[in-house]
């Protein structure tokens, strides 16, 4: 007899999913950038499901998507791609995981591993042949478990000006892989 399995899935987001969307961001956010970013600067768990909402009803390029993985119906991660907008990377083969987020009370059960996956296939469907991903410099847990996905710096790295004054930023480094 075999063991009952998680019901556990990833795909691509339906408009219903701003809601929990929003809500997952808005938590992660004040986790992630605490400290960083004063608190009231970060969108409420309202104006974030209503940008997805948004965001969702009108993608813009076809190869923009977001993915949700999934507990039963309940929405725990979810992971952003589209072509990548660095100067120095090529739209049509380089394609970017913008984000990537998993509900911290969901970590370590395979979540975040299921939407990278997917991320690169869904990327690699599209015919990009190379992803990058942006890293919070310090966020070493974010970085180490993309190492260990197969992805690496490539030395590229940039300062985010969050608030236009100069006096919040945030310091960054690009990963990246080759896609199959």
């Amino acid at each position: 007899m075999s063991s009952p399995t998680a019901d556990v899935s990833v795909r691509v987001a339906w408009a219903d999913d701003a809601a929990a969307i929003g809500a997952l961001q808005a938590r992660a956010w004040r986790t992630t950038y605490a400290g960083l970013v004063p608190a009231e600067a970060l969108p409420d768990e309202a104006t974030a499901s209503e940008a997805w909402r948004a965001a969702l009803a009108r993608p813009g390029d076809a190869r923009n998507r977001v993915l949700v993985a999934l507990e039963r119906n309940r929405v725990v991660g979810f992971a952003v791609v589209g072509p990548a907008a660095d100067p120095d990377c090529d739209p049509i083969a380089d394609g970017e995981l913008r984000e990537l987020t998993v509900d911290a009370d969901e970590r370590g059960k395979g979540h975040g591993s299921r939407l990278v996956t997917a991320a690169a296939e869904t990327m690699a469907a599209d015919r990009f042949t190379r992803a990058v991903y942006w890293a919070i410099a310090t966020d070493d847990a974010v970085r180490s478990f993309l190492t260990s996905a197969g992805w690496a710096a490539d030395t590229a790295h940039r300062e985010l000006d969050l608030d236009g004054t100069g006096r919040t930023t945030v310091k960054q480094v690009r990963l990246h892989t080759a896609l199959s």
